[in-house]
C-alpha cells in the first residue's frame, strides 16, 4: 500500500513539472491529467480490488488470533486456578506434615520415659536380663543420624519386650542368675519374682533370703532370712510351689531397723563432746531435784494461821502467838516468830524486820541456781562444737571415700549398711502360699 501511494505521489510531481514548463498547452496538460486521472482511478479500483481479495482472509486470521486469545487467557486462568488449588493443597499437606511430626517426636519422647521408667522399675535381678536391649535402643534413639522411622521402630520393638516381661510376670516368675551372698561370694541359683518382691536360693550353697540393691554394687545383694522361711523359699525356687515369707513394707522396715540405735549408741555418735554435755546434765538435773525439794518443804502460811496469831497477839497471849509461829517449819515460820518478838514495835520496824529475815533465807534458797543458768548457757554451745566437729569429720570422709556413698557422708564414717547374717527377725513374720 505505501508503495503505491509512493508512486501516485511520483506522477502527481511530474505532472505538476510538466504544466510549469513553458512549451505546454492548456489542452495538452488536460488530456495528461485525464490520462492521470485514469491511470490513477484505474490502479485505485486495482488496489480496492486486491483490498477486498485480501480482507477476508486477514479478518479470518484476526479472528482466528483472538479465538487463540481467548482460549489461551482461559488454559493461563485454569492453570491459575490450579496454582492456586496446589498452593492451598501443599499448604493443607505441609500442616499435615508438622502434625505428624509433632506425633512422631511426641510418640518418641513418651517412649523414651516409658523406658526410663522401666529402667527404673526393674528389679535388680532383671538386669542383666534386658541390659542388652535397653542398651540397644538407648543407642539407636541416641544416634543423630538415624532416621525418626527407625528410632520410632527400635522404641516401638522395646515396648514389645516390655509386654512380653508384663506377660512373665503374672503369676510370678523365675530365672537363672547370680547374686552377692551375705558371705561376699558371687553364687548362681534361681531368682523367684512375686509382684515387686524378688528371691533368691543359690544352687552352690545353702545361701537364700530376699534380694535387694545396694550402693555401689551392681549385682543383687541377698539378704538372710529367718532359719523358719528357708526351706519353704527353697522349696517354691525349686517347684514353683509352696510358701514365701512375705514383707508388705518391702523391706523398709529392716533397712528402718537398722537405723535405730541405742542410747549407748547415740552417746557415742555424739563423740568426746557428750562427755562435759553429760555432766553439765547430771550435775543440772541433781541441783533441780535438790532445789525442788528443798522449794517443796517450805510451809506457806495460811490465812487460818495468820488469824490465829493476829488473834493470841490481841488477846495478849504472845507465847501462845510465838508457839504457833515456831510450829509453821521453814522461814516463814521464822519470819513470823521474828514478827511476834516485835510485835510492840512500830509497823515499820516490824517490816524491816521481817524483810531482813527474808533477805538472810534467800541466799538458802538460790544456792546454785546459776550453775543452771550456766549449763543452759554451755550446753547448746557444746552441741555446736560437736557438730562442727561431725561436718569436719565428713569432709574427711569425703577427702578420703569422694562423695559417691551417701551413707558413708551421713554416718560420718564407713559403716555396714546391711543388717548382720544373724542375730535379727522378720519385720512382719507373714507368708503366702501357692499351689
Amino acid at each position: 500500500m505505501q508503495r503505491r501511494f509512493s508512486c501516485l505521489l511520483g506522477l502527481a510531481l511530474a505532472a505538476t513539472g510538466l504544466a510549469g514548463s513553458p512549451a505546454a498547452t492548456p489542452d495538452i496538460l488536460a488530456a495528461d491529467a485525464r490520462q492521470d486521472l485514469q491511470a490513477v482511478l484505474a490502479e485505485l479500483a486495482t488496489l480496492r480490488t486486491q483490498i477486498e481479495s485480501e480482507r477476508l482472509p486477514l479478518a479470518r486470521e484476526v479472528s482466528d488470533l483472538e479465538q487463540q486469545l481467548v482460549a489461551r487467557r482461559a488454559a493461563w486462568q485454569q492453570q491459575q486456578r490450579e496454582e492456586g488449588n496446589q498452593l492451598v493443597l501443599f499448604n493443607l499437606l505441609k500442616a499435615e506434615v508438622h502434625a505428624r511430626s509433632n506425633e512422631v517426636r511426641f510418640l518418641e519422647a513418651f517412649l523414651t520415659e516409658y523406658r526410663r521408667a522401666f529402667e527404673t522399675r526393674l528389679h535388680v535381678s532383671e538386669r542383666p536380663r534386658y541390659e542388652s536391649r535397653l542398651a540397644a535402643v538407648r543407642a539407636a534413639t541416641d544416634a543423630v543420624e538415624a532416621l525418626p522411622a527407625e528410632r520410632l521402630g527400635a522404641q516401638l520393638g522395646f515396648l514389645e519386650t516390655a509386654l512380653e516381661r508384663v506377660e512373665r510376670s503374672v503369676g510370678g516368675d523365675a530365672f537363672e542368675g547370680q547374686a552377692l551372698t551375705s558371705d561376699g561370694h558371687l553364687e548362681r541359683g534361681r531368682f523367684v519374682l512375686v509382684g515387686p518382691a524378688g528371691y533368691f536360693s543359690s544352687a552352690e550353697s545353702r545361701a537364700v533370703g530376699v534380694v535387694e540393691e545396694r550402693l555401689n554394687s551392681a549385682e543383687p545383694n541377698v539378704v538372710p532370712i529367718p532359719a523358719e522361711f528357708t526351706a519353704g523359699l527353697r522349696e517354691f525356687a525349686a517347684a514353683s510351689r509352696g510358701s514365701l515369707p512375705l514383707d508388705p513394707t518391702l523391706g523398709n522396715a529392716v533397712r528402718l531397723r537398722a537405723t535405730r540405735d541405742s542410747l549407748a549408741e547415740h552417746v557415742a555418735k555424739g563423740g568426746p563432746v557428750m562427755v562435759p554435755i553429760l555432766l553439765l546434765g547430771v550435775v543440772a538435773l541433781g541441783i533441780f531435784t535438790a532445789k525442788w525439794l528443798q522449794v517443796g518443804r517450805v510451809r506457806v502460811a495460811t490465812p487460818a494461821d495468820l488469824h490465829l496469831i493476829l488473834t493470841s497477839l490481841i488477846a495478849g497471849h504472845r507465847e501462845k502467838a510465838a508457839r504457833h509461829a515456831r510450829s509453821l517449819a521453814g522461814p516463814v515460820g521464822e519470819m513470823l516468830g521474828m514478827a511476834v518478838q516485835h510485835a510492840d514495835e512500830r509497823k515499820e520496824y516490824i517490816e524491816e524486820v521481817m524483810y531482813e529475815k527474808m533477805l538472810a533465807t534467800r541466799p538458802r534458797l538460790e544456792r546454785w541456781v546459776p550453775f543452771l543458768a550456766l549449763a543452759a548457757a554451755a550446753a547448746p554451745l557444746l552441741g555446736l562444737l560437736g557438730t562442727v566437729t561431725g561436718m569436719i569429720n565428713t569432709f574427711n570422709m569425703i577427702t578420703v571415700f569422694g562423695t559417691g556413698d551417701p551413707k558413708t557422708l551421713a554416718g560420718g564414717s564407713p559403716r555396714r549398711s546391711s543388717p548382720p547374717s544373724s542375730g535379727w527377725s522378720w519385720p512382719f513374720p507373714r507368708c503366702f502360699s501357692t499351689p
